[in-house]
């Protein structure tokens, strides 16, 4: 009776220990618990800002801590010619940041991998891909930047053509422009915005700009640093970085938004095709549309969202306070001619005044 009794007590405990485990696993009756099904690695090719990249990651493992995020940094150029090297062996899994020009060619070249993603209905349909191969994740009016301790927004140019008057002469600094994504959108733009079927006539615009620029600086961290010791006052820029630079790293920079409006460019992310990590890469893509991380973002960094449903209320005084008016462009045409346009500036243009 009484070893009846303990195999009695024994079978209990073997019980309560099963049903301890299955406490463990996740809610979600699959029997695997949170983190197992969020390990690993992702590898995220990426143009954004540091200040930025390391706002998000942070963000991402709090939320994700087994999965180790590793980022690289470079143009959005630099990455469409990486992710197009590396095609037959990714050594990527996320591309985050770039031109829909950019992400547009990619996904003609098969360089990307189709996903639908949950907030699929909240994007505009010319913010996206057709086959879900990219999406805007946010919208970048490209504008005139200044050195605000030198300039203000009255005394500054007010449009794009002003940057050719004589006034400027050595005062504008460009970042490189064949790197950046965000330079060549600007430079095929003002090529559009003259004629989209004459070139001829955007060349002529960029080689009085060129007889204005004092230098071509390699990265933006040069761009930032020659022009807040004012070795130039003037460049052409993206509106986020500026006041990204301008209030979360105490930069003496500020913008014009040009009066006949601006490039806005719809700035993408995409899984690479054939990722290595893509179910982690699909959690980074959910993680980055998610509403309380598009309101944190446009909060501390400063983003426009391209969601449709965000709450206006729920959004930063300064989003709430922005007009937008955008340069009426041809994305498909402008797409098709970028890369020809800027093989002609910076062979017959850049440096020859």
């Amino acid at each position: 009776m009484k070893k009846k009794f303990v195999l009695i007590l024994m079978a209990a405990f073997i019980l309560v220990l099963l049903a301890a485990c299955d406490g463990d696993n996740s809610s979600d009756g699959t029997g695997e618990s949170d983190s197992e099904e969020a390990s690993g690695n992702l590898v995220v090719y990426t143009a954004r800002d540091q200040t930025v990249v390391d706002k998000v990651v942070e963000m991402f493992n709090e939320e994700y801590p087994d999965i180790q995020v590793d980022v690289l940094t470079m143009g959005a150029q630099e990455i469409m010619e990486r992710v197009r090297g590396e095609k037959s062996n990714p050594g990527g899994d996320f591309w985050w940041g770039g031109t829909q020009s950019a992400f547009m060619q990619a996904a003609d070249e098969d360089l990307l991998e189709p996903f639908t993603p949950s907030f699929d209905d909240a994007i505009e349909p010319e913010h996206k891909d057709p086959e879900g191969r990219w999406y805007g994740e946010m919208l970048l009016p490209e504008v005139i930047m200044i050195n605000s301790d030198v300039l203000d927004k009255e005394s500054g140019p007010q449009d794009w053509d002003d940057l050719l008057d004589e006034e400027w002469e050595d005062e504008i600094i460009i970042r490189g422009v064949l790197p950046s994504g965000t330079m060549r959108t600007i430079y095929a733009s003002m090529i559009y915005r003259q004629d989209p079927n004459d070139p001829e006539k955007g060349y002529e615009w960029l080689e009085k700009l060129d007889a204005n620029t004092k230098e071509y600086a390699q990265d933006p961290t040069n761009l930032y640093l020659k022009l807040a010791r004012q070795e130039g006052t003037l460049s052409l820029w993206n509106l986020q970085d500026i006041l990204i630079q301008a209030h979360a790293n105490n930069q003496p920079f500020d913008y014009i938004y040009p009066e006949s409006g601006a490039p806005i460019l719809v700035d993408a992310v995409g899984i690479i095709k054939d990722a290595k990590n893509k179910e982690n890469a699909e959690l980074f893509y959910e993680f980055l549309f998610d509403p309380e991380t598009v309101v944190e973002l446009s909060e501390e960094t400063y983003q426009i969202p391209s969601r449709n449903d965000i709450d206006p209320d729920a959004m930063p005084d300064w989003y709430n306070e922005l007009e937008l008016k955008e340069l009426d462009l041809d994305w498909e045409v402008l797409s098709e001619n970028e890369m020809d346009w800027m093989d002609y500036w910076d062979n017959n243009i850049k440096d020859q005044n």
